[in-house]
């Protein structure tokens, strides 16, 4: 179990929005979902993917002749980004990494065994110790993940570390329910009660979330709702009320917490133009 490899594509060290006292927060690759409004879209696949930094980018054109499927290609005018990469056509394949000699293009996301990554965390232990905090694994989505995310946890707790997961509950194998199980606390994210709108608006069906959800609660599981407030998709009064009629049926959430939507700068990691 300790030589598990899983995909991450960021750690954070000191974060105190992902549970309770100072965390270290690591974050898987891969996610069930697709959310109109994700603020981690880098997470969304479940494999490395070519990283662009414009900034390092010093407009060569090595790799554009080298990418076997034409997914790269130089600005057509001065002021723009100097390289634009599709999406759509990328493969992952990495040979314009190879050819990029100043940094500009990388692999987003790295593959790192359960002790290694154990080993990472555990050197903010004294952190934790002081102020209650610990580890939370998020993404993405850590049930993706299962046999990854269950073995750092139960590596967590056998070293006395308190844990979280940040879920978006979507799992229908009983290796994600279990990861779910395991962990001390669960950030549980409520993206809508309407099975239409959840639909639409995150590509998935919101039964087994909900389904989850209510089992976790039965089992008495420390739980923290996060509920995202996105204008135009989850701001309405009817999906306002009906989050806090279900959640009032509840006997194990601690908290509700409610997300405004950030709005960050382009993106430099995964853009498409």
């Amino acid at each position: 179990m300790d030589n598990e490899r899983g995909l991450i594509f960021h750690i954070i060290h000191g974060s105190f929005v992902d549970g309770y006292g100072v965390r270290t927060t690591v974050f898987l690759k891969g996610c069930h979902l697709r959310c109109i409004w994700c603020c981690n879209p880098e997470g969304q696949q479940g494999h490395p993917e070519i990283k662009l930094t414009p900034s390092e980018c010093d407009g060569c054109g090595r790799c554009v002749p080298i990418c076997p499927t034409n997914a790269i290609q130089l600005a057509p005018k001065p002021g723009d980004d100097k390289l634009k990469i599709d999406r759509e056509l990328c493969t992952n394949c990495g040979k314009c990494i190879d050819v990029c000699y100043t940094g500009a293009l990388s692999y987003f996301g790295r593959y790192i065994t359960v002790d290694e990554l154990f080993n990472i965390v555990k050197k903010d232990e004294q952190f934790y110790r002081a102020s209650g905090g610990g580890v939370t694994i998020g993404g993405g989505e850590p049930t993706f993940q299962p046999r990854f995310t269950y073995s750092l946890l139960r590596k967590c707790k056998e070293n006395y570390i308190h844990t979280a997961v940040d879920t978006c509950g979507y799992t229908l194998a009983s290796e994600g329910l279990k990861v779910l199980e395991e962990a001390d606390l669960l950030l549980f994210d409520l993206k809508g009660i309407d099975p239409k709108e959840h639909l639409k608006n995150t590509g998935v069906s919101n039964e087994p979330i909900l389904s989850n959800l209510k089992r976790l609660d039965a089992m008495g599981k420390a739980i923290i709702i996060r509920v995202p407030i996105i204008p135009g998709y989850t701001d309405s009064a009817q999906n306002i009320k009906s989050t806090a009629e279900f959640l009032s049926r509840l006997k194990s959430v601690e908290r509700v917490d409610l997300l405004a939507l950030t709005v960050f700068p382009p993106r430099s990691s995964l853009r498409t133009t």
